[in-house]
């Protein structure tokens, strides 16, 4: 059974199909790539799968479960989280602070209520930043953080509730190359806890870290299969050629 199934998915604004029919499949431990020219439907169809955005037809399935209307919140609690395009943590908070608010969103009233979760959530807070290398950073107030680290403070808060699916919208943009390069070892290692699926304009660095990659051209899905199946595309070839 695949992790993620989303078949006939098209989603109108008005008149316009920003997507119509994309079958999209992710597997377990699966680094998935979604590519393609600007406006072909990458970000919406990622909303799509969090739930930003419903479908106006198409089913979409996560554990074989159909989460297809369900809210946001509901697709969290069963292991799905998204990081969007635009970084959204909180400047005036610390970066540990950060993480650990992320970490109690799940935690039950009373507990929040008696304070009983920053110690036990300790260990996992310092984990998290360790492993996306703001270990150091962790008592600064997130708005001193570079951009590109404020990119991976927010990865870090998606990766709170243990997902079994990370969606990550263009997680590299803005970013030094140096951050670029370490963003792509971090994500290899977080294949081995949760599947990934990355939208990226950056191809050098998809292609150096994905199994499989989805090529979106207005609203349709072009091409799927592995990094040189897709390299090897007429018909991608000629997308890139003619529509970047």
């Amino acid at each position: 059974m695949a992790l993620l199934e989303a078949r006939g998915v098209t989603k109108m604004f008005g008149q316009l199909a920003a997507l119509g029919d994309v079958d999209f499949v992710v597997e377990e431990g699966q680094l998935h790539g979604l590519i393609g020219p600007n406006g072909s439907g990458k970000s919406t169809l990622l909303k799509c799968i969090a739930g930003a955005e419903l479908p106006t037809a198409g089913r979409i399935t996560f554990l074989g479960q159909d989460i297809t209307e369900v809210t946001p919140a509901e697709r969290a609690r069963v292991g799905l989280s998204l990081k969007f395009q635009v970084t959204s943590v909180f400047p005036e908070l610390s970066v540990y602070d950060n993480v650990l608010l992320a970490l109690q969103a799940q935690d039950p009233l009373a507990r929040l209520t008696f304070s009983r979760t920053r110690a036990a959530r300790d260990e996992r807070v310092r984990a998290i930043l360790d492993d996306l290398r703001l270990g150091e950073r962790a008592g600064v107030p997130a708005s001193v953080l570079s951009h590109g680290q404020q990119q991976w403070l927010e990865i870090a808060m998606a990766l709170a509730a243990r997902p079994r699916l990370l969606l990550l919208d263009e997680p590299t943009g803005g970013m030094s190359l140096e951050e670029r390069r370490a963003t792509g070892e971090f994500l290899v290692t977080l294949r081995r806890s949760c599947a990934i699926v990355l939208v990226e304009h950056d191809l050098d660095f998809i292609r150096e870290i994905c199994d499989v990659l989805t090529v979106l051209d207005q609203g349709h899905v072009l091409e799927s299969g592995t990094v040189e199946d897709i390299q090897r595309s007429r018909k991608v070839q000629e997308v890139y050629l003619t529509r970047v």
